[in-house]
């Protein structure tokens, strides 16, 4: 790859499992000052800029940064047009409807009273199966409101299922499988699209059609 190129990568969590699988194929982190936010691969072929996770597609959208790696959750409620060139194999989490153990299932076509940080999700969602909702959102420590009386359920991200569990809370039903996927600038990916089908093809990735 002659050109180098700018990738946004989210703080947080998912870092580090990017850095992991990226070492995998010699795309090595240099050991510096964890609090700089633009740093170089140790070959000079990326520059990455750590930047919120929510705040990722912005920067890629403007064209700050060419490419991106964020989760399925975060592409949705950016509602920006980007590129996803392809899944990755790290990071997928579930999109779950919660509830206080003593609260039942949802039936009928609602009105549902939903807190989540995930509002367009939450609304597409249930506007699909007709279901009418008001959606109440949050910042974060969406498990509150069922416990405080906010609301009777959330929409979350769950991994292990411990924050619930420590709240007296469960899982109602699996809304859908997030995955994170590599994302671009449409107009970047145009112009380096040789040195981005090549990293590609580095990180042994199978991609289809760059979908929006």
């Amino acid at each position: 790859m002659s050109d180098r190129l700018t990738m946004a990568l989210p703080k947080g969590r998912l870092l580090k499992k990017v850095q992991d699988h990226f070492g995998r194929y010699g795309i090595i982190f240099p050991d510096e000052d964890d609090r700089k936010l633009v740093i170089e691969d140790t070959s000079g072929r990326f520059t990455f800029f750590l930047v919120k996770n929510s705040d990722l597609p912005v920067y890629v959208s403007h064209g700050i940064a060419g490419l991106g790696i964020c989760g399925e959750d975060v592409l949705t409620e950016s509602q920006t047009d980007l590129l996803k060139l392809a899944p990755l194999p790290f990071g997928s989490t579930r999109m779950c409807l919660a509830a206080r153990k003593d609260t039942p299932p949802p039936a009928g076509s609602g009105p549902l009273t939903i807190a989540t940080k995930f509002p367009h999700f939450t609304r597409t969602y249930y506007h699909k199966l007709g279901v009418a909702v008001q959606v109440i959102k949050l910042a974060g420590s969406v498990e509150l409101a069922p416990v405080l009386g906010l609301a009777p359920y959330i929409v979350d991200l769950v991994e292990t299922g411990s924050t619930l569990k420590a709240n007296n809370l469960y899982v109602v039903q699996e809304l859908a499988r997030i995955r994170v996927y590599l994302v671009a600038n449409p107009a970047y990916y145009k112009l380096h699209y040789k040195e981005i089908e090549e990293f590609l093809e580095m990180l042994d990735i199978e991609t289809t059609e760059p979908s929006p």
